[in-house]
């Protein structure tokens, strides 16, 4: 039997290229090979405040995202997260037995309600990590995609799966963090260590959907004229030679944009570019980028948004029976009267 593997993403925010390469890229491939669930997580976007108008439209969006990046709901579950209530049961379960220590050391809260203080942040965005552990629990995932910046909350679900299984006898698979070796390799390769894609206007910060400025990302969903634009107008770094070094970060950065995209080394593309300067380079890598992006919208745009609906909804049908069945293991142990 195949491993399975579960992962999401929030309907909020512009999905941008760093989405792409660093998860859904990695999904397509995944997908061969691994039993795959793959969820769009609404109900950890309503941890801040979301217009429902705007909720549903992104919802909508990243799901014709997943299909015209390749995933293939005939190998895949697609779903959305709310539409499997079993999600929010086992959470409310998940926190009885986590502690408020442990979701205190929690980075994430702590960057995420710095921005608007923490009296003001909500006991859902508090919580976020117990719901998480709850969609990868919740279908005995064996292995998790994800970043860098989320290891922290993949580590808490491991401790609560133990604690759940020591305290009520073996209920949960103690699922591992996942990086395909390729996407390793290429990690060391260009993107560096945590995989990142970084701000095209900032290169010590990672390209972020809530980032305050529309140059920051480039948007999957961008017309060429605004990706060139964007690509232009990227920052770089003093001198003028195509080098990839970290004495130039921001150049590095746009390098391992344009390797990620082309499938070339760093190096190869360093020296494609010797004695040429920013605006050949630039240029380059704009081409590289629509060559990807171009077809992928007109696969997007092809998508009808009833039709989405329903292949959703047929993916939450599909794995519901894992869902429910799990749900009556874990009441059952605890004493919950079925």
């Amino acid at each position: 039997m195949k491993k399975r593997i579960f992962s999401g993403i929030q309907p909020s925010g512009n999905l941008h290229i760093g989405n792409y390469l660093g998860a859904i890229k990695n999904w397509v491939k995944l997908q061969d090979e691994y039993e795959s669930i793959f969820c769009i997580v609404d109900l950890h976007a309503i941890t801040v405040p979301q217009k429902p108008e705007e909720l549903k439209k992104r919802t909508l969006e990243i799901a014709k995202t997943y299909l015209a990046s390749g995933i293939d709901p005939k190998k895949s579950a697609i779903f959305i997260q709310s539409h499997i209530k079993e999600h929010t049961e086992l959470a409310w379960i998940l926190n009885t037995i986590t502690k408020i220590p442990e979701l205190n050391k929690m980075t994430q809260f702590k960057d995420k309600s710095a921005k608007e203080g923490t009296e003001k942040s909500s006991a859902g965005l508090f919580n976020y990590p117990v719901l998480m552990a709850s969609d990868i629990l919740l279908y005995d995932a064996e292995l998790v995609p994800v970043g860098e910046d989320q290891l922290q909350h993949i580590e808490l679900t491991r401790i609560l799966a133990k604690r759940f299984n020591s305290r009520f006898g073996e209920t949960f698979n103690i699922p591992e963090p996942f990086y395909v070796q390729e996407e390793r390799m290429l990690a060391r390769r260009s993107l560096g260590a945590g995989g990142r894609i970084m701000g095209l206007d900032d290169p010590a910060k990672k390209m972020s959907k809530s980032a305050s400025s529309e140059y920051n990302y480039i948007s999957l969903l961008d017309s060429p004229e605004i990706i060139e634009k964007k690509i232009k107008k990227a920052v770089t770094d003093s001198g003028s030679e195509i080098k990839y070094s970290g004495d130039k970060p921001a150049l590095k950065n746009l390098i391992n944009i344009y390797a990620s995209f082309s499938g070339k080394k760093p190096r190869e593309i360093e020296k494609e570019y010797e004695g040429k300067g920013y605006a050949d380079f630039k240029s380059g890598l704009t081409k590289t980028v629509l060559d990807f992006i171009v077809p992928f919208q007109e696969r997007y745009d092809s998508l009808d948004d009833k039709e989405v609906l329903q292949i959703l909804r047929s993916g939450a049908e599909k794995i519901r029976p894992i869902a429910e069945e799990k749900i009556k293991e874990v009441k059952s142990k605890m004493g919950i009267v079925l």
